[in-house]
């Protein structure tokens, strides 16, 4: 099968074998697909400074078994200037999506909230809320959609005055639950995660608490690299101070 050229993202590159590259690429219309870019490593090949994160491109490539090949790639505009916590930002969400997505399932919705997480990283909008809303429209694309703007029990409308605790796989609910794991929150932040406003210290420091439980009880018992390597950063960037 051949794929004509269509934007993709690089969301992940290594080596493979003496010259070439492997590809994990996120791509509009087939999904995450794994692709071999033959003689990348030359010196003289001028695809391999193109072959970065955060950097929107199309690609054409073939595919006849789970590992494509590429044939052409181009540039679809400018690098996201994305450094220091913000690209470490970038890493965390592109390893997200390496362990969560399926291969060659197709999800456009997906893709533009990709794209606009990268928008929003290189500007000055709280990185902490454009993780939390990719990861929110990460679950929904799998399936996974959560209740936010009501009780799962009683049905009732979320009131922002009132605690509630969250249970994965169900919902908010005001009643402690009897021997289940529960995220407690505010309804503050249940619906500032609905309408995607209204954000500030603990809205963020209650919603990076929900989005670990939920995602953790998906990811398993494998940690994520990129966690550790931003608090490596986190931790040099204090010693430098």
């Amino acid at each position: 099968m051949k794929v004509e050229l269509h934007p993709c993202f690089i969301l992940h590159q290594r080596a493979y074998r003496e010259t070439s590259l492997l590809l994990e690429v996120f791509s509009l219309d087939h999904g995450r697909v794994s692709l071999v870019a033959r003689g990348a490593k030359r010196g003289k090949n001028n695809q391999t400074a193109m072959l970065q994160p955060a950097r929107k491109l199309n690609i054409a490539w073939t595919m006849r078994s789970e590992l494509g090949n590429l044939i052409t790639v181009e540039l679809s505009g400018p690098a996201y200037a994305l450094s220091g916590r913000k690209l470490f930002c970038c890493f965390y969400l592109n390893e997200l999506m390496m362990r969560m997505l399926h291969k060659h399932e197709s999800h456009p919705e997906l893709f533009h909230k990709y794209e606009q997480a990268l928008i929003e990283l290189q500007s000055d909008i709280a990185e902490d809320r454009s993780l939390r809303m990719f990861e929110k429209h990460l679950l929904k694309s799998l399936g996974y959609g959560m209740m936010l703007d009501q009780d799962s029990v009683t049905g009732a409308g979320v009131d922002i005055h009132k605690q509630y605790y969250y249970i994965t796989g169900s919902g908010p609910q005001q009643d402690k639950p009897e021997n289940q794991p529960a995220v407690i929150l505010s309804g503050c932040t249940l619906l500032a995660l609905e309408l995607e406003n209204n954000w500030n210290e603990q809205i963020a420091r209650e919603a990076k608490r929900l989005f670990r439980a939920i995602l953790d009880s998906h990811l398993g018992d494998r940690p994520l690299a990129s966690r550790a390597l931003y608090r490596s950063y986190l931790q040099s960037s204090q010693a430098d101070d």
